[in-house]
């Protein structure tokens, strides 16, 4: 018997746990497996419990909390303190949850499948053999299921489903890893699915025949639209070119590249180079798309992503995933919809939508609440960078700790990549991934998903932040709220995301590059350099305004802009001087250059973007583009692995200093290079302009501290020249924990939104 002066009773405190991660049954296995008595419970702060045991016993015991939490949970912080000694204490209990005087629920995001339930799915000898829907406390959906909290089985999807004798043990056990896993259930007592053809007709029910003829009809070239966790995929064979393109003639969706799932990670090496890093992030429970470089050998398709040496590629996450891949299978998994149209998640909806897409549906009847689509991931300076933060991530809330008073705030979004995120407390919950919010399905599901995050988090907005844009739907929801309304320029909350991803406080200089976002001044920006911080904004530099003949058209149509630049530095002899953009141009390509100079429906622009396309369009690589950022892209891809030289610019200096690209155009033009030279060449002196800004403004402010944002450092390329060069002279900092695209934009709009308040609350008091 341990003496009595060595043992001893802690409180520990672990915050930053979701609920339905299985954390009270981690610490009751880990209290039996040490023989310590005592007791665990959820409330509103976390999980607590008090332990007594001996001191060396309880110290391994808090190591292994901190250390080795269940895989979906994350902590935060743990807490330890000494109390006194309980005697005739005989056990350790779970006990009941006191009720919550203010809610502070967190729900777990939705989970790949974990090793023990892909191993019992395989295993013949078990009662969930090839069961599509095996889950744990460690897997499994779970914000996609969620109607309310608490999160119970009877305020999910799963609450038609009662469990059999057998789930109801493992769910009532805690020393089960099934225990209070609300999602339990098998194929007696659980969902299933069943494969229809397009025209609604059931084909079977039977899970083994309908595994089967599923893999067999994607093999033969069809395509299936499959409902996953978060919604439906359409689904084809990665290596038969003819379904691959029947998929994108029938979805509209040309050019841009189609994500895949490999049935294996030697699958992906076979098709991909990836770095540990880069496996890790696939292994992860997030199970993300994640975009590899393509390797020489790659083999699928052409038409999975065309002119692309990148691929975006992803592990089999739910079961179905795993009974329908086999090791050495690759299958296109692109999300099911049509155009800019949110990703199909109901039956008949899906029935209804796909049915010209799909010549099958493998369906389920454990009802999504909310649609999730895919996470997509890259590495961008040796550490990984959102795309789209999504599936696996959402809506597990990020620290957030500019808000001291303590208000709850909408921060709006954009219009393209959109999400929202709500503020309450010191925790941002930022949104899943809506999308563009161009239509009425778009329109109705974001405004769906904000009313949900109210309900579960139990927010209630006293404060609304928005874009400056008038046009955007997200702009028009928020002013429809009759809250106080702060409306924050696109730019600066792209550089305020930086900064509150790092706490920083003082001014930096904010180096923001983008496509289009509505400026002070009426005029579309898109390359600005600011000093700031998140309460205010100087704008120092920019990329000199570009006029964008037929306003919109020019977005869509960069031949237009790229006419203008020729006539802009030529004149009447421009046709006769060589360039590609020559073979892309309409027979009336005049008339964009005559509205332009006529100031007629040519917006002026001082987009990083629009300067990308213009030189795709130039060097006769893309004249008119079928997604957003295609010419961007492929300038990028034509630009691998090449090498240049500096281009000349001019900087002039009128009320901010303005960055000329008009003689990078004309040395470029009238160079000799080859095509890829001329493509680095322009990667490079975008990289030089910014980096030489930085420096001139470092040496009038003494300020070394340099943000990057906005959807052109996705750009490999240029972020890696921009950041290589920044970091032997300045810190350096770029979104890591929301996406450097509009998807971080409402992180940014809520930290400038908590600096307003706070400044207008200290003016305040400081009038009496």
């Amino acid at each position: 018997m341990p003496r009595s002066t060595d043992m001893k009773r802690l409180a520990i405190r672990v915050r930053g746990i979701v609920q339905g991660v299985g954390f009270r049954p981690f610490v009751y296995r880990l209290a039996q497996e040490s023989s310590v008595t005592g007791f665990v419970f959820n409330d509103e702060d976390g999980v607590f419990l008090e332990v007594q045991g001996t001191d060396e016993i309880l110290r391994i015991m808090v190591k292994k909390i901190h250390d080795t939490p269940p895989p979906a949970a994350f902590v935060s912080e743990v807490v330890v303190k000494e109390k006194k000694l309980v005697a005739e204490e005989k056990s350790f209990v779970i006990k009941k949850s006191p009720p919550a005087k203010n809610r502070q629920v967190f729900i777990s995001p939705d989970l790949a499948i974990c090793a023990q339930c892909r191993e019992e799915m395989l295993n013949q000898d078990n009662r969930r053999y090839h069961y599509p829907f095996i889950n744990c406390t460690n897997c499994g959906p779970r914000f996609s299921i969620v109607e309310d909290v608490p999160y119970d089985r009877a305020k999910t999807t799963m609450s038609p489903f009662n469990m059999c004798e057998s789930c109801r043990a493992e769910y009532e056990d805690p020393l089960d890893r099934r225990f209070h896993a609300q999602p339990n259930a098998c194929a007696i007592c659980g969902p299933h699915y069943e494969l229809l053809n397009n025209n609604g007709k059931l084909l079977t029910r039977d899970n083994e025949t309908l595994l089967q003829k599923t893999y067999n009809l994607i093999k033969a070239g069809k395509i299936v639209a499959i409902k996953g966790i978060g919604g439906f995929h359409l689904v084809c064979d990665a290596y038969n070119e003819a379904a691959v393109y029947k998929l994108r003639r029938r979805k509209n969706r040309f050019d841009k590249a189609l994500a895949v799932m490999a049935g294996s990670i030697s699958m992906v090496r076979k098709i991909c180079e990836i770095n540990p890093l880069e496996e890790i992030l696939l292994k992860s429970p997030a199970a993300p798309i994640v975009l590899l470089r393509k390797r020489n050998k790659y083999d699928l398709a052409e038409s999975v992503a065309p002119n692309n040496v990148y691929l975006g590629v992803m592990l089999p996450y739910a079961p179905v995933h795993c009974l329908l891949l086999q090791a050495e299978d690759v299958f296109v998994m692109t999300s099911a919809n049509i155009s800019e149209e949110p990703i199909a998640y109901l039956n008949d909806d899906a029935v209804d939508r796909l049915k010209n897409i799909a010549d099958y549906f493998l369906l389920h009847n454990r009802r999504i609440n909310m649609r999730v689509d895919d996470s997509v991931l890259r590495i961008i300076g040796n550490k990984p960078s959102y795309i789209r933060r999504s599936r696996g991530f959402a809506p597990t809330p990020l620290r957030f700790p500019f808000n001291k008073n303590n208000l709850s705030v909408l921060a709006a979004g954009s219009q393209l990549k959109n999400t929202f995120c709500l503020l309450k407390e010191d925790k941002a919950f930022l949104s899943h991934h809506i999308g563009n919010l161009a239509n009425s399905a778009a329109n109705n599901a974001y405004k769906a998903a904000i009313a949900h995050y109210e309900k579960i988090f139990a927010v209630k907005p006293q404060i609304a932040a928005c874009d400056l844009h008038p046009e955007y739907f997200s702009t028009k929801y928020a002013c429809s709220l009759n809250l106080p309304l702060i409306k924050v320029q696109h730019h600066h909350a792209h550089i305020a995301s930086v900064l509150a991803e790092n706490t920083i406080k003082e001014k930096v200089i904010g180096i923001a590059l983008d496509g289009t976002g509505y400026g002070d001044d009426g005029k579309l920006w898109g390359g600005e350099i600011f000093l700031c911080d998140c309460l205010s904004y100087e704008r120092v530099a920019h990329f000199s305004y570009l006029p964008l003949p037929g306003a919109v058209a020019a977005i869509k149509e960069p031949w237009r802009i790229a006419a203008f630049i020729m006539d802009k530095l030529y004149g009447s002899t421009a046709v006769n001087v060589p360039c590609g953009l020559w073979n892309l141009v309409p027979d009336n390509w005049q008339t964009a250059v005559q509205i332009a100079r006529q100031q007629f429906n040519s917006p002026l622009s001082s987009s990083a973007g629009r300067l990308f396309d213009t030189v795709a369009a130039l060097l006769g690589i893309r004249g008119k583009i079928n997604y957003e950022g295609q010419a961007a892209i492929e300038l990028e891809q034509l630009a691998a692995d090449s090498n240049g030289i500096v281009f000349p610019y001019d900087i002039s200096l009128h009320r901010q200093y303005e960055i000329d690209f008009l003689p990078v155009f004309d040395a470029m033009l009238l160079s000799n290079m080859t095509l890829p030279q001329k493509a680095m060449s322009f990667h490079m002196t975008m990289a030089d302009a910014v980096i030489q800004m930085a420096e001139k403004i470092k040496e009038e402010t003494g300020i070394d501290e340099v943000v990057l944002s906005g959807g052109v450092f996705q750009n490999i390329t240029l972020s890696s020249l921009v950041i290589k060069s920044l970091q032997k002279r300045f810190t350096v900092y770029i979104n890591r924990k929301v996406p450097t695209n509009d998807g971080g934009l409402s992180f940014g709009q809520a930290a400038v939104a908590c600096a307003v308040i706070n400044e207008n609350r200290t003016k305040e008091m400081g009038r009496y």
